[in-house]
């Protein structure tokens, strides 16, 4: 396994397996990985004939009171990882690798990074999307991929690749759970064990909406029901609560005739942890 910490390096490996014929796949990380990464890797494992796993942790998108510095770090870690699941290039870069001296260009997927999780986070998506089309320049894979835990980023993405023509497949990856339920997050390591103790309410509120949705409850019913739970957990403080058409995130009412996502976010202690859920008109979740 090979890993490249410039540019230059990423690039030259990349054309090497372009000029083989090989089919590229990407999957963009901030490193400490957790089995919900390798679930990407694994995915793009079987799909791609050469995958490249890129490291950074993009200081674009945290906010000046977020926590960029005590975002857990162990390269050798992922490196032994990422080289056991057959993975062929790591890109680690630095920050001035990534972001030049006096740059002024960002990119911004206006309405869709302003609500939900961008009300709550101003500025976050704008610096997902400026280094996550960065990445894809840089590298110019065939296909990346992400997980759907991130619902409303993986939407922003798929938004931005086709309004800038980038020539890109966007893979979404079902959220890996632990066995308690709780979504993988290398967030959840920072959790005292009485947060993690009470992490898992959020998917326990995800699962009876779930089994409501498929009574025929309304949207209003369902965030009822799943502020019920939640405030039911005293360690949890709950951010956000949105029902959204699952492809377009317009607001829903009523009995929704098509698929809806349901995004929960919410403080334990001073971590913030984000959970979702994709109901059908069918009322089966994804």
């Amino acid at each position: 396994m090979r890993v490249c910490r410039t540019r230059e390096e990423i690039r030259a490996a990349v054309r090497s397996f372009r000029a083989a014929g090989s089919f590229v796949g990407l999957v963009p990380t901030m490193g400490y990985l957790h089995e919900g990464h390798m679930e990407l890797v694994r995915r793009a494992r079987a799909g791609c004939d050469k995958v490249v796993v890129s490291i950074f942790v993009n200081p674009a998108q945290f906010g000046p009171s977020e926590d960029l510095d005590s975002y857990p770090r162990d390269e050798e870690r992922d490196l032994r990882m990422l080289s056991a699941a057959g993975v062929d290039v790591v890109f680690i870069p630095d920050v001035a690798e990534i972001y030049r001296p006096g740059a002024q260009t960002h990119v911004e997927v206006e309405k869709l990074s302003r609500i939900l999780m961008g009300r709550l986070r101003p500025g976050h998506f704008r610096g997902v999307t400026t280094v996550v089309a960065k990445l894809f320049n840089i590298i110019r894979p065939d296909r990346a991929y992400f997980g759907e835990k991130d619902y409303q980023q993986l939407q922003i993405i798929r938004r931005m690749t086709e309004d800038l023509d980038f020539n890109i497949e966007i893979a979404g990856v079902p959220t890996m759970r632990e066995g308690d339920g709780l979504a993988m997050s290398s967030r959840n390591v920072r959790l005292s064990p009485q947060d993690r103790a009470a992490a898992p309410v959020l998917n326990r509120a995800l699962v009876e909406a779930e089994r409501r949705a498929r009574e025929g409850e309304t949207v209003e019913q369902l965030r009822d029901r799943i502020r019920a739970i939640i405030k039911g957990e005293t360690r949890a403080d709950l951010r956000a609560l949105d029902i959204r058409d699952a492809q377009t995130l317009e607001p829903v009412r009523g009995r929704p005739p098509r698929p809806v996502v349901i995004l929960l976010a919410a403080r334990f202690g001073d971590v913030l942890l984000i959970d979702q859920r994709v109901v059908s008109s069918e009322g089966e979740l994804k």
